[in-house]
């Protein structure tokens, strides 16, 4: 069997560090997608959203590495963010505005059939929170400005702040897309002022530049 590959180390979009901002091309990514509104520490949405995404993800990786003899670590969870006044990420922080998709990279060498065939075993345990609702998407994204976060959620604002009015017009850059979240750490095992997360935004160029949606 092939060596296990590890999305962390192998994607450029994975990668980013600690106070530093950095432009990046991200390439399009096909993702495991269930999408919510709400603050995700009290939504029932949101919790039912990873019920459903991890079961259907270790089911592909274990059939990738049965059927594909190709194995492969589950990637961390990913979510998009928005809102309709993007002022409720970086100044207000008021949760209940927030609308979400949250998401699992799916390796380019699953095929649809694959995904539907896990989501069908899924759903037939008949436990697996919101897996109805569960969908595969290709995301482009293109152009974006990312960094590592680390600390808190709760702490991001003013990380955001720079990155929204400060770094990104500052190279000709405007908001494009939804601002985009990678976890790294997981929640269940680091404290909050230990957890890792990359902070993603998409970019274009400021003359057609428009608000996120």
């Amino acid at each position: 069997m092939a060596a296990k590959i590890d999305f962390k180390k192998s994607l450029d979009g994975y990668q980013a560090r600690a106070g530093q901002f950095r432009v990046v091309e991200i390439p399009e990514t096909r993702y495991l997608m269930i999408d919510g509104h709400g603050d995700p520490n009290t939504s029932p949405a949101y919790t039912g959203a990873l019920q459903a995404l991890y079961p259907v993800a270790y089911k592909l990786k274990f059939a990738s590495r049965r059927d594909l003899d190709r194995d492969y670590v589950v990637p961390p969870l990913e979510g998009l963010w928005w809102a309709d006044d993007m002022d409720a990420f970086t100044v207000a922080r008021d949760k209940s505005r927030w609308n979400w998709t949250m998401m699992l990279l799916v390796p380019e060498w699953i095929d649809d059939a694959m995904v539907e065939a896990a989501v069908d075993i899924v759903r037939a345990a008949g436990s697996a929170g919101r897996v109805a609702d569960v969908r595969i998407e290709t995301l482009a994204e293109g152009r974006c400005v990312q960094t590592l976060h680390l600390g808190s959620f709760d702490d991001e604002a003013a990380v955001l702040d720079e990155m929204h009015h400060e770094f990104i017009p500052g190279q000709g850059f405007g908001l494009s897309g939804k601002h985009h979240e990678i976890y790294l750490s997981d929640v269940r095992r680091v404290t909050p002022d230990k957890l890792r997360t990359i902070l993603r935004q998409p970019v274009i160029e400021a003359a057609t530049a428009r608000h996120p949606d």
